[in-house]
């Protein structure tokens, strides 16, 4: 028995994807790693520096007009954030190589003076925007453009995250719900594996944490992490619905950029000097890691949510996940006791199930919370994140997002995020 030519040739071309795409990734995951190990570090300095320095918060609203000045002078004016890297992998459209240097330092600044938002906005948009610029200069199709993009973000999550199984699925579930790129799957999990090899050659060490007073399984228990579902579906769509009113806001009664982000900045002061505490300011990982131990301020997680509102929405740069991640875990410490759940196996589930609630992933989700909390308790994770995935509608923090399939019943539906 013969083969014929097409035959032959479709099992020479196979390999030859398998090693084009372990090439690309690997490259990506060496590239992307090292810029995003640069930025953690960059990240972590700028940090130090504000909590060493408390006057710095005051400059503030320099800070966000040096920003909008920043992206006017290199025709960035109109940047729609991590949205534009969700529409580069969906539509095609090129990520301008600007983007990262821009992203980069605006970030920093806005941290630096204390501006409340994540550093996973600017991370997406530096790995999207790398990835895509080397997929041009490789030549590639336009589908191939795609998954390469996917790959920078997968490589850039993994960097800073370190968690590179969640930020390979990440990259392929953000841009459609309802459907995963799977012929990407290959290329995103390799480079997240090489971009956290590469960031952890720089000293970049990713977090894990450990959940106190994990209950072993009831029914009652069960009913209990459904209540939990619920409730942390409700503080994502108030977490999105935030972010969508801000700008609005901004919009209507300050529409010049740099009048806009002036009292953007004023706002943060004012309200930082009304709370009487730096907690809100940056992203607030030692919050998260307080509230994962079981303690948390009542209110914490309303006031983040204010606090990166007027921060993103004025203008500053940064991400949404990492406030979200801080509203769900003080969220989950302060309603565990009064749904009979300990305070820091509570803050652990909230934590993921508003991060699925905001994002639409729930098997990303489900992933973050093997990675981030050891596997422990996996089921009950699964049922929150997926209780909290149905029940927060069709809201977003990405405009972008487009629902491909319903998350009620199986229907095509095919709508943009709300």
């Amino acid at each position: 028995m013969t083969l014929s030519d097409k035959q032959v040739k479709k099992i020479t071309n196979e390999p030859l994807i398998l090693l084009k795409w372990v090439l690309f990734a690997c490259i990506i995951g060496v590239v992307v790693g090292c810029v995003s190990a640069g930025f953690y570090l960059s990240f972590e300095f700028v940090t130090k520096l504000r909590l060493m320095h408390s006057w710095l918060l005051w400059l503030l609203p320099l800070g966000g007009v040096a920003i909008v000045q920043l992206y006017r002078v290199c025709g960035m004016e109109k940047d729609r954030g991590t949205n534009f890297v969700l529409m580069a992998v969906r539509e095609n459209q090129p990520l301008p190589l600007r983007t990262a240097p821009l992203v980069f330092i605006s970030t920093l600044i806005t941290h630096l003076f204390g501006g409340s938002a994540g550093r996973e906005g600017a991370i997406l948009q530096i790995g999207g925007s790398i990835s895509s610029s080397i997929g041009r200069l490789m030549r590639l199709n336009g589908r191939d453009s795609r998954v390469i993009t996917m790959c920078g973000m997968s490589a850039a999550f993994a960097a800073l995250f370190g968690t590179p199984l969640t930020a390979a699925v990440f990259s392929m579930e953000i841009v459609s719900v309802g459907v995963m790129y799977y012929s990407a799957l290959v290329p995103c999990v390799l480079s997240a594996i090489v971009g956290v090899q590469v960031s952890r050659f720089f000293k970049v060490v990713p977090k894990t944490y450990a959940i106190f007073a994990m209950p072993d399984f009831s029914w009652l228990l069960l009913l209990k992490i459904l209540a939990l579902g619920v409730l942390c579906a409700v503080l994502s769509i108030v977490f999105c619905q935030f972010m969508r009113a801000a700008p609005a806001l901004y919009d209507r009664y300050v529409p010049n950029q740099t009048a806009r982000v002036a009292v953007g900045g004023a706002g943060v002061i004012a309200l930082t000097l009304l709370c009487g505490t730096r907690n809100y300011n940056g992203s607030g990982g030692t919050i998260i890691t307080a509230a994962l131990e079981g303690s948390a301020d009542h209110g914490a997680f309303l006031l983040k949510i204010l606090f990166t509102a007027i921060t993103l929405g004025a203008g500053f740069k940064g991400g949404e996940i990492v406030p979200a991640f801080f509203s769900g875990a003080t969220f989950g410490a302060v309603i565990g006791p009064v749904l009979g759940l300990s305070p820091s196996f509570s803050a652990a589930l909230a934590m993921v199930a508003v991060f699925c609630g905001v994002t639409n992933c729930p098997m990303t989700s489900i992933i973050l919370a093997l990675e981030l909390f050891r596997g422990e308790q996996m089921p009950m994770f699964a049922l929150c994140c997926a209780v909290s995935y149905m029940l927060s509608g069709y809201y977003s923090l990405y405009t972008e997002q487009k629902f491909v399939y319903s998350k009620l019943k199986p229907v095509y539906i095919n709508k943009k995020a709300k």
